[in-house]
Parts: C-alpha cells; structure tokens; sequence
C-alpha cells in the first residue's frame, strides 16, 4: 500500500511539539470516560488541555474528527502499521496526545499495530479502566512493546495502583506541584527522558497545564 493511501485511510498521524515521536489522537471531546469527569470538580479532565490551545484551531479539529471517523475502515490497522514503519525513526510511537480508547474492539486493533511493529515501543495512557479489564481478561498481557498507563481521575489523587497490580499495567497521575515529568524543567520536551514508554517505571507524575 502507498503511504498517501495509509494516511487517508488512518486519517494521518499527529506530531505533539513534546514528544520525540509521532502519535495518534482523535477528539477529546470523544473521550468516554472523559466525558463524565469533565463534569467533576477538580478531575483531570475538567481541566483537559487538549480541549483548548492548537487543539481548537479548525486544520486541527478537522484532523481529529477525520481519524475518529475513520477508526472502523477496515484497512486501519494495515495503514497505521505502514505509517509507523515507514515514518518512526525515533522507536517509540505514544497514543492519544488527544481522546482515548473508544472499546475493547478499539484496543485490540491497536494491540494489533504494536504487535505488527515490534521494533517500536508504543505507550498508551488511558482512564478506560473497564477496556484494559476487559481485554486482560480476554487475551492476558498486552504486547511486550505496549505499556499501559492507567491514568487517575483526580488532580492530585492517588494513582490507580490495586488496578495497575491487578492487571499487570503501570500508572500516571496529574499534579499541581509534585510532579516527576522532567519535561516542565525542559521547556516541555521529553529530550532523553523515555520513562512513560519504560514499564519498569511504576508511576509518572505530569503537571497540572
């Protein structure tokens, strides 16, 4: 397949200004999860930052609803494998600078992409808690390429440990002073740091932005 004809099947790729690699991201006003927090005081997601800077700029906007559209097309999984071979140098890939997992079909067929580049080592935060159970408890561990951040819900909460134990996933947390990201003291780069993408590392702390 042409990589002209991968991209407008998968919709394209984003490329957060952050991180050292390519991405995918559909709206967050998409989000299942995110969508009930929105509603929550002090939740992660009533304060979400891909509901406001570049991400409300028309190209953009337009970009994400393309690939949300676009998820069931049934070349996806064939075109985003070709995209990341193709165009990842850096050997990571991150999922969901912006929206989430949308069902368990969703995530299998994101399992299948990493499971079909394993020389890339993928990172896929999410709040869909109930998606990861679902699909742990379907086919066991995820790909030894993917790692699974269960996210918390709450600014400054606890992240989601007993979960993260349960199923064999790492976790991450939102917080307004005591983070571990270094990224903020970088002038928000990852630079050399991989440790989102690192499943030794047990947790990571983002700041509040």
């Amino acid at each position: 397949m042409d990589i002209k004809v991968a991209w407008d099947i998968v919709g394209g790729l984003s490329n957060p200004s952050k991180m050292p690699c390519y991405g995918f991201s559909i709206p967050a006003e998409k989000c299942k999860s995110g969508t009930r927090l929105r509603k929550i005081k002090n939740s992660v997601c009533s304060k979400c930052y891909a509901l406001k800077g570049r991400y409300v700029f028309g190209v953009v906007k337009k970009a994400l609803a393309k690939r949300f559209d676009n998820l069931d097309r049934p070349q996806w999984c064939d075109s985003m494998v070709i995209l990341i071979t193709k165009l990842e140098k850096s050997g990571f890939f991150r999922w969901f600078d912006s929206g989430d997992v949308q069902s368990v079909e969703h995530l299998e067929k994101i399992v299948q992409v990493c499971n079909l580049t394993p020389n890339i080592q993928h990172w896929l935060p999410t709040r869909e808690y109930h998606f990861v159970a679902q699909y742990i408890k379907k086919h066991g561990a995820f790909s030894s390429n993917l790692t699974v951040r269960v996210s918390a819900y709450m600014i400054d909460g606890l992240p989601p440990t007993s979960f993260a134990k349960a199923f064999d996933v790492v976790t991450s947390g939102v917080a307004k002073d005591s983070y571990s990201c270094p990224a903020y003291g970088q002038k928000g780069k990852c630079l050399d740091c991989r440790a989102c993408w690192n499943k030794s590392v047990a947790n990571v702390n983002y700041k509040l932005h």
